[in-house]
C-alpha cells in the first residue's frame, strides 16, 4: 500500500511510465488465477481545497486521506490498513506535505506504525518540472533507497515519452537502470515497453473500449533467469 499521500506525485511522471499496468508479482491465488482489486475514489472541493480520497487494494491494504492544497503546496495525513503476512493487518498513520511551485518542488512523507509504535516510513525528495522535462530525486524507505528519475514528453499529441529511473538500495548494494518507452499508435491505443540491467523486459498495450473503460495486457520476463517463465496479466480499469 501507498500511504505517501501528496508525497507520492513527485516522480509519478517517470514511475507512471515505467511501471503502471505492467504485470506485477500476483498478490493473491484463487483456483489457479491469479487475482487483486483496486478500488480507490475521491471526493473534491469538501471545502475550497479540501479533498478526501478513500482507497482498497484488495487483500493487500486499504487507506482513507485527507488533503489540503494551495498555490504553493499542500498537506494530507491518513489512516490505513496494511497486510503483514505474520499479523495480520497492521494500522498506519501516514503525514506527508509538498511545498514549492509548478517549477520545483520539495516534499517528505512520514509513516507510523501503530501495533508496534515505530515509524513505518520515512522519505523525501524533491522535482523538476518542465514542459519537455520532469526529473526528480527521492530517498525512500527510510532513506534506505535512492532513486534519480526523468521523464521526457517527446510529442503530448501522441503521448510519445521516454523515461530513465537510476536505483540504488543501501541494505542490500543493489544498482539498477530502468528505461522505457510509451508512444500511442491510434488515440485510444497505447504501447509501453521496459528494460533493466536486472535483465527484466516488460511491455504492454492498454486499449480505452469506451469513455470511461480501459482494457491492459501486460507482459514481463526475466532473461538472466533461465526457469523463470514469463508474467503475463490483464487489467480492466473502469473510470466513473
Amino acid at each position: 500500500m501507498s500511504m505517501s499521500g501528496l508525497y507520492f506525485d513527485i516522480g509519478r511522471k517517470a514511475r507512471d511510465l515505467l511501471y503502471k499496468g505492467y504485470a506485477q508479482q500476483p498478490a493473491n491465488h484463487l483456483q489457479g488465477i491469479d487475482c487483486s482489486l483496486d478500488l480507490s475514489c475521491q471526493i473534491r472541493d469538501i471545502v475550497p481545497g479540501l479533498r478526501t480520497l478513500f482507497n482498497f487494494s484488495i487483500p493487500d491494504s486499504a487507506k482513507v486521506e485527507l488533503q489540503y492544497l494551495s498555490d504553493y503546496g499542500g498537506i494530507s495525513g491518513g489512516f490505513g490498513l496494511k497486510s503483514d503476512p505474520l499479523a495480520g493487518y497492521n494500522p498506519l498513520i501516514n503525514f506527508s506535505g509538498l511545498i514549492g511551485s509548478d517549477f520545483l518542488s520539495l516534499g517528505t512523507d512520514l509513516a507510523f506504525d501503530i501495533s508496534t509504535r515505530t515509524f513505518n516510513n520515512f522519505s523525501a525528495g524533491l522535482s523538476f518540472n518542465s514542459d519537455f522535462l520532469i526529473a526528480s530525486f527521492n530517498m525512500n524507505d527510510k532513506l534506505d533507497t535512492w532513486k534519480a528519475s526523468c521523464c521526457c514528453v517527446m510529442n503530448p499529441s501522441t503521448e510519445t515519452a521516454i523515461a530513465a529511473e537510476l536505483k540504488h538500495t543501501f541494505s542490500v548494494n543493489d544498482t539498477a537502470i530502468t528505461i522505457g518507452g510509451q508512444h500511442a499508435l491510434f488515440p485510444f491505443t497505447l504501447v509501453k515497453a521496459r528494460v533493466n540491467t536486472h535483465g527484466r523486459v516488460g511491455g504492454l498495450i492498454q486499449q480505452d473500449l469506451w469513455e470511461k473503460l480501459a482494457l491492459t495486457i501486460g507482459g514481463d520476463v526475466d532473461l538472466l533467469d533461465i526457469k523463470s517463465f514469463p508474467k503475463i496479466g490483464l487489467s480492466v480499469a473502469f473510470r466513473v
